[in-house]
């Protein structure tokens, strides 16, 4: 059995900042890419940023220059920094950590009011 613990979510100003979180535990031997989606209400989710365990990272298009994802292998963490938010950045933030199988988080609500 595999958890993911996310935290760092929050009601913040536009122009402001969040630091997300992921956990994972339990029985993994190996983790491949770590990553971050979101889901806006009404909106399918969507791909923020991935990172695989070599470092090599992806990013949305409308992500790139304000967010940084980053991981530490050891503690089998994966974060999110997010700069510079706007509203339309407002969603529910998910964690995937990917092993043999896909892994989620229960998600975490980031809300930007304008």
């Amino acid at each position: 059995q595999v958890q993911l613990v996310e935290s760092g979510g929050g009601l913040v100003q536009a122009g402001g900042s969040l630091r997300l979180s992921c956990v994972a535990s339990g029985n993994i031997f190996s983790i491949y890419n770590m990553g971050w989606y979101r889901q806006a209400p009404g909106k399918q989710r969507e791909l923020v940023a991935n990172i695989t365990r070599g470092g090599i990272t992806n990013y949305a298009d409308s992500v790139k220059g304000r967010f940084t994802i980053s991981r530490d292998n050891a503690k089998k963490t994966v974060y999110l920094q997010m700069n510079s938010l706007k509203p339309e950045d407002t969603a529910v933030y998910y964690c995937n950590v990917k092993t043999l199988n896909d892994y989620w988080g229960q998600g975490t609500q980031v809300t930007v009011s304008s």
